[in-house]
Protein backbone atom coordinates (compact mmCIF):
# COMPACT_ATOMS: atom_id res chain seq x y z
CA UNK A 1 0.00 0.00 0.00
CA UNK A 2 1.24 3.47 -0.86
CA UNK A 3 1.29 6.04 1.93
CA UNK A 4 1.85 9.78 1.90
CA UNK A 5 2.97 11.39 5.16
CA UNK A 6 2.33 15.11 5.48
CA UNK A 7 5.44 15.47 7.66
CA UNK A 8 8.90 13.92 7.93
CA UNK A 9 8.55 10.89 10.18
CA UNK A 10 10.85 9.64 12.89
CA UNK A 11 13.25 6.98 11.65
CA UNK A 12 11.89 4.20 13.94
CA UNK A 13 8.30 4.83 12.76
CA UNK A 14 9.37 4.96 9.13
CA UNK A 15 11.21 1.66 9.50
CA UNK A 16 8.14 0.03 11.05
CA UNK A 17 5.95 1.16 8.16
CA UNK A 18 8.40 -0.18 5.60
CA UNK A 19 8.80 -3.41 7.57
CA UNK A 20 5.04 -3.99 7.39
CA UNK A 21 5.02 -3.64 3.63
CA UNK A 22 3.97 -0.01 3.16
CA UNK A 23 5.69 2.18 0.59
CA UNK A 24 6.13 5.72 1.84
CA UNK A 25 6.62 9.26 0.55
CA UNK A 26 7.14 12.13 3.01
CA UNK A 27 6.19 15.69 2.04
CA UNK A 28 6.19 18.33 4.80
CA UNK A 29 3.10 20.52 4.38
CA UNK A 30 3.96 22.87 7.25
CA UNK A 31 7.08 24.59 8.54
CA UNK A 32 7.80 25.55 12.15
CA UNK A 33 9.26 29.07 12.41
CA UNK A 34 10.66 30.40 15.73
CA UNK A 35 9.37 33.66 17.15
CA UNK A 36 11.49 36.13 19.19
CA UNK A 37 10.88 35.93 22.93
CA UNK A 38 13.91 37.28 24.82
CA UNK A 39 13.51 39.04 28.15
CA UNK A 40 10.09 37.67 29.12
CA UNK A 41 8.95 37.14 32.71
CA UNK A 42 8.17 33.53 33.56
CA UNK A 43 6.11 31.99 36.34
CA UNK A 44 7.15 29.20 38.70
CA UNK A 45 5.31 26.52 36.72
CA UNK A 46 5.56 25.75 33.01
CA UNK A 47 3.17 24.10 30.56
CA UNK A 48 4.24 22.51 27.27
CA UNK A 49 1.72 20.97 24.87
CA UNK A 50 4.08 20.23 21.95
CA UNK A 51 7.60 19.09 21.17
CA UNK A 52 8.03 22.18 18.99
CA UNK A 53 7.62 24.46 22.01
CA UNK A 54 10.17 22.44 23.97
CA UNK A 55 12.70 22.66 21.14
CA UNK A 56 12.25 26.42 20.76
CA UNK A 57 12.63 27.09 24.48
CA UNK A 58 15.78 25.00 24.80
CA UNK A 59 17.37 26.71 21.82
CA UNK A 60 17.24 29.97 23.78
CA UNK A 61 19.95 30.25 26.46
CA UNK A 62 18.05 33.05 28.22
CA UNK A 63 15.06 30.78 28.85
CA UNK A 64 17.08 27.65 29.63
CA UNK A 65 18.53 29.47 32.64
CA UNK A 66 15.00 30.20 33.90
CA UNK A 67 13.47 26.76 33.41
CA UNK A 68 15.71 24.59 35.57
CA UNK A 69 14.02 23.60 38.82
CA UNK A 70 10.56 24.72 37.74
CA UNK A 71 7.36 22.70 37.97
CA UNK A 72 6.66 21.30 34.50
CA UNK A 73 3.39 19.93 33.12
CA UNK A 74 2.96 18.67 29.58
CA UNK A 75 0.76 16.99 26.99
CA UNK A 76 1.98 13.92 25.12
CA UNK A 77 4.38 11.06 25.59
CA UNK A 78 6.96 12.49 23.19
CA UNK A 79 6.80 15.96 24.74
CA UNK A 80 7.53 14.39 28.13
CA UNK A 81 10.39 12.31 26.71
CA UNK A 82 11.96 15.38 25.10
CA UNK A 83 11.72 17.38 28.34
CA UNK A 84 13.37 14.54 30.24
CA UNK A 85 16.05 14.35 27.56
CA UNK A 86 16.72 18.02 28.35
CA UNK A 87 17.20 17.15 32.03
CA UNK A 88 13.77 18.28 33.25
CA UNK A 89 11.42 16.51 35.65
CA UNK A 90 7.79 16.42 34.52
CA UNK A 91 5.23 16.49 37.32
CA UNK A 92 2.30 15.45 35.15
CA UNK A 93 1.94 14.16 31.59
CA UNK A 94 -1.58 14.22 30.12
CA UNK A 95 -2.86 12.62 26.93
CA UNK A 96 -4.46 15.86 25.73
CA UNK A 97 -5.14 19.47 26.72
CA UNK A 98 -8.54 18.65 28.21
CA UNK A 99 -7.07 16.03 30.52
CA UNK A 100 -4.34 18.41 31.64
CA UNK A 101 -6.90 21.16 32.29
CA UNK A 102 -8.91 18.74 34.45
CA UNK A 103 -5.83 17.87 36.47
CA UNK A 104 -4.62 21.43 37.02
CA UNK A 105 -8.02 22.85 37.93
CA UNK A 106 -8.53 20.12 40.52
CA UNK A 107 -5.07 19.96 42.11
CA UNK A 108 -3.09 23.14 41.36
CA UNK A 109 -5.51 26.04 41.70
CA UNK A 110 -3.03 28.24 43.56
CA UNK A 111 -0.26 28.02 40.95
CA UNK A 112 0.61 30.50 38.20
CA UNK A 113 1.66 29.08 34.84
CA UNK A 114 3.77 30.11 31.86
CA UNK A 115 2.38 28.31 28.82
CA UNK A 116 4.90 27.90 25.99
CA UNK A 117 3.02 27.37 22.76
CA UNK A 118 2.58 28.15 19.08
CA UNK A 119 0.84 31.17 17.62
CA UNK A 120 -1.83 28.87 16.13
CA UNK A 121 -3.46 26.85 18.90
CA UNK A 122 -6.84 25.90 20.25
CA UNK A 123 -7.99 28.01 23.23
CA UNK A 124 -9.23 25.07 25.32
CA UNK A 125 -6.44 24.89 27.91
CA UNK A 126 -6.17 28.63 28.52
CA UNK A 127 -9.96 29.03 28.64
CA UNK A 128 -10.39 26.23 31.17
CA UNK A 129 -7.66 27.56 33.46
CA UNK A 130 -8.90 31.14 33.30
CA UNK A 131 -12.46 30.00 33.99
CA UNK A 132 -11.10 28.37 37.16
CA UNK A 133 -9.34 31.67 38.02
CA UNK A 134 -5.91 30.13 37.54
CA UNK A 135 -3.27 32.53 36.24
CA UNK A 136 -1.84 31.40 32.90
CA UNK A 137 0.39 33.48 30.62
CA UNK A 138 0.88 32.23 27.05
CA UNK A 139 4.29 32.73 25.47
CA UNK A 140 4.18 32.17 21.70
CA UNK A 141 7.57 30.74 20.80
CA UNK A 142 6.85 29.54 17.24
CA UNK A 143 4.39 29.85 14.40
CA UNK A 144 3.25 27.30 11.85
CA UNK A 145 3.60 28.26 8.20
CA UNK A 146 1.73 26.37 5.49
CA UNK A 147 3.80 24.82 2.69
CA UNK A 148 1.16 23.55 0.25
CA UNK A 149 2.28 21.38 -2.65
CA UNK A 150 0.33 19.70 -5.42
CA UNK A 151 0.61 15.91 -5.11
CA UNK A 152 0.72 14.19 -8.48
CA UNK A 153 0.81 10.55 -7.33
CA UNK A 154 -2.19 8.62 -6.01
CA UNK A 155 -1.96 7.16 -2.51
CA UNK A 156 -4.10 4.62 -0.67
CA UNK A 157 -3.39 6.25 2.69
CA UNK A 158 -2.47 9.79 3.80
CA UNK A 159 -1.06 10.45 7.28
CA UNK A 160 -2.01 13.71 9.03
CA UNK A 161 -0.45 14.93 12.28
CA UNK A 162 -1.93 18.40 12.78
CA UNK A 163 -4.91 20.53 11.70
CA UNK A 164 -2.46 22.94 10.03
CA UNK A 165 -1.14 20.16 7.80
CA UNK A 166 -4.70 19.17 6.90
CA UNK A 167 -5.50 22.74 5.83
CA UNK A 168 -2.23 23.06 3.90
CA UNK A 169 -2.74 19.76 2.07
CA UNK A 170 -6.28 20.53 0.95
CA UNK A 171 -5.39 24.05 -0.18
CA UNK A 172 -3.58 22.42 -3.11
CA UNK A 173 -5.10 18.93 -3.35
CA UNK A 174 -8.22 16.82 -3.23
CA UNK A 175 -8.31 13.36 -1.71
CA UNK A 176 -9.47 10.63 -4.07
CA UNK A 177 -12.50 8.58 -2.96
CA UNK A 178 -10.26 5.50 -2.88
CA UNK A 179 -7.84 7.12 -0.41
CA UNK A 180 -8.12 6.98 3.38
CA UNK A 181 -6.84 9.51 5.90
CA UNK A 182 -5.10 8.54 9.15
CA UNK A 183 -5.00 11.09 11.98
CA UNK A 184 -2.87 11.04 15.12
CA UNK A 185 -5.50 12.77 17.27
CA UNK A 186 -9.07 13.99 17.58
CA UNK A 187 -8.28 17.62 16.77
CA UNK A 188 -6.63 16.60 13.52
CA UNK A 189 -9.54 14.28 12.82
CA UNK A 190 -12.03 17.11 13.30
CA UNK A 191 -10.09 19.19 10.78
CA UNK A 192 -10.04 16.34 8.26
CA UNK A 193 -13.78 15.77 8.68
CA UNK A 194 -14.37 19.05 6.85
CA UNK A 195 -12.94 17.48 3.69
CA UNK A 196 -13.73 13.76 3.76
CA UNK A 197 -15.56 11.05 5.65
CA UNK A 198 -12.90 8.49 4.76
CA UNK A 199 -10.55 8.71 7.73
CA UNK A 200 -9.53 7.05 10.99
CA UNK A 201 -8.30 8.58 14.25
CA UNK A 202 -5.68 6.82 16.35
CA UNK A 203 -6.94 5.79 19.80
CA UNK A 204 -3.97 7.57 21.37
CA UNK A 205 -1.81 10.38 19.98
CA UNK A 206 1.16 8.11 19.43
CA UNK A 207 2.83 6.68 16.34
CA UNK A 208 2.20 3.11 17.51
CA UNK A 209 -1.53 3.75 17.42
CA UNK A 210 -1.31 5.31 13.95
CA UNK A 211 0.31 2.06 12.84
CA UNK A 212 -2.54 0.15 14.51
CA UNK A 213 -5.06 2.26 12.56
CA UNK A 214 -3.25 1.40 9.35
CA UNK A 215 -3.26 -2.29 10.23
CA UNK A 216 -6.96 -2.24 11.07
CA UNK A 217 -7.87 -0.50 7.81
CA UNK A 218 -5.61 -2.38 5.41
CA UNK A 219 -5.61 -5.66 7.38
CA UNK A 220 -1.82 -5.66 7.37
CA UNK A 221 -0.60 -8.32 9.82
CA UNK A 222 1.76 -7.24 12.57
Amino acid sequence: MRLLSTKILSLPFKEKLLHHGFSLVEIPFIEIVPLPYDGIHVEDSFIFTSQNAVRMVFENTHLVQKINGKNIFCVGKKTKALLEEKGQKVIKKAENASELADFLTKTHKNMSFSFFCGAQRLPLLESRLKAARISVTPHEVYKTVACPQAVKTDYEGILFFSPSAVSSFFSANEMLPTAHGFCIGNTTGQALASYTTHYSVAKKSEEAYVLLSLRNHFMTPL
